[in-house]
């Protein structure tokens, strides 16, 4: 039977890998899997190693106060990978903790066929890597085309598969909501996939929706999370004594309900192409301490965080960063959106122009599932 290691370092990763696994197994149920994953790797029936929480870490300082930890687990990992000696090795995002782990398992198994999803984004830094990459990576899996050119000028394999959260689908193909009422005014908000953002921008939500309150009375905010942080934030919640908020973290209920808001306030990262495809205004808010960020201006090569605005070269969606990332300037931001709905309009429709320019012809999880396949085979 043939076998394949799925490698994450965070939600996000676990969320790609189970979209193109749940293919996958459709398309051939004769392979046997382990994981360092999360709860939707669970799901489909997939062990993990240990838990993925164990090295979801933050920002420079969080790796850096973590670094005894991190070594141990990359050993540990490694270990577990030629144990189970599989036919691939396949990783997911996380470059800076799943590269480790890849480069040592090369140099110990050089059989074991490597293939990356979603390309480290040497458009932004660290343009070097590639040099280092080709020497442990046999496949790299880009999610946008412009990326490609990158890998070819250092003769990387490479294959444009487009990303899974814009693959084709509709609300009306989604569960229904159980006994959650559709019919609110609904603004989403997401709060960060890792404990550190959580801690960080949390507070500051709440403060917004305060503000929200004191001139609206008819809007429910929805906080989407994992399952993991799903009991933490419900507790914060009852201590804010804000009554119109609500907590959800199924994958299904959460794709429906940010279906039906009419606006979302959302941590800079993956997420915002998901709300971008079910056409739902936005802006983008982050906050680093004031070292990370540093470290951050210092290296970065662009002007912005979301994807939308990188590819377009100019803010298409509003991004409130460090010290803008306040409840006072979102509550101005959002209100502004409300009173002239225009704005929404416009954004929407050059997101979608943005969307339809990256977006992969067919479903790219199913093309990464056939690729993995043809890996297998060969």
């Amino acid at each position: 039977m043939k076998k394949i290691f799925i490698l994450t370092g965070e939600p996000s990763g676990d969320k790609l890998a189970s979209e193109v696994v749940g293919k996958l197994i459709i398309l051939n149920p004769n392979i046997q899997y382990l994981s360092v994953g999360g709860n939707q790797l669970k799901e489909l029936g997939i062990k993990s190693i240990y838990d993925l929480k164990d090295i979801t870490f933050f920002g420079f300082t969080s790796v850096l106060m973590n670094l005894i930890k991190i070594k141990k687990k990359i050993d540990f990992t490694v270990n577990k990978i030629i144990e189970f000696n599989p036919d691939i090795l396949f990783s997911v995002d996380s470059p800076d903790f799943t590269f480790r782990v890849i480069e040592k398992v090369k140099k110990l198994n050089k059989n074991i066929k490597t293939i990356h999803f979603v390309a480290p984004q040497v458009w932004i830094w660290r343009k070097y890597r590639l040099k280092k990459i080709k020497n442990f990576l046999d496949h790299v899996l880009i999610l946008f085309k412009f990326e490609k050119k990158y890998f070819d000028e250092e003769n990387i394999n490479c294959t444009f598969v487009g990303h899974p959260l814009l693959d084709n689908f509709t609300s009306n193909n989604l569960n229904p909501l159980k006994a959650i009422d559709i019919k609110k005014n609904i603004i989403s908000i997401f709060p960060g996939s890792r404990l550190s953002e959580i801690k960080k921008l949390l507070p500051i939500c709440f403060d917004f929706i305060r503000l929200m309150n004191g001139k609206y009375s008819d809007i429910t905010y929805f906080i989407h999370t994992s399952v993991d942080f799903d009991s933490l934030i419900k507790k914060e919640v009852l201590q804010s004594n804000i009554l119109n908020i609500e907590v959800i973290s199924d994958p299904v209920i959460k794709n429906k309900i940010l279906s039906k808001s009419f606006f979302a306030v959302v941590k800079s990262g993956t997420i915002t192409l998901e709300v971008s495809n079910l056409k739902i205004p936005f802006i983008t808010i982050y906050r680093l301490n004031f070292i990370n960020f540093f470290l951050v201006k210092l290296f970065l090569k662009i002007k912005f965080v979301n994807i939308i605005n990188i590819i377009n070269n100019k803010e298409i969606v509003p991004e409130l960063l460090q010290n803008e990332c306040n409840p006072e300037e979102i509550f101005r931001t959002v209100n502004y959106f409300i009173k002239h709905p225009e704005l929404s309009k416009e954004q929407i429709k050059n997101c979608q122009k943005t969307l339809n320019e990256i977006r992969s012809e067919s479903s790219s999880s199913t093309d990464v599932a056939n690729i993995l396949i043809n890996h297998l085979i060969i």
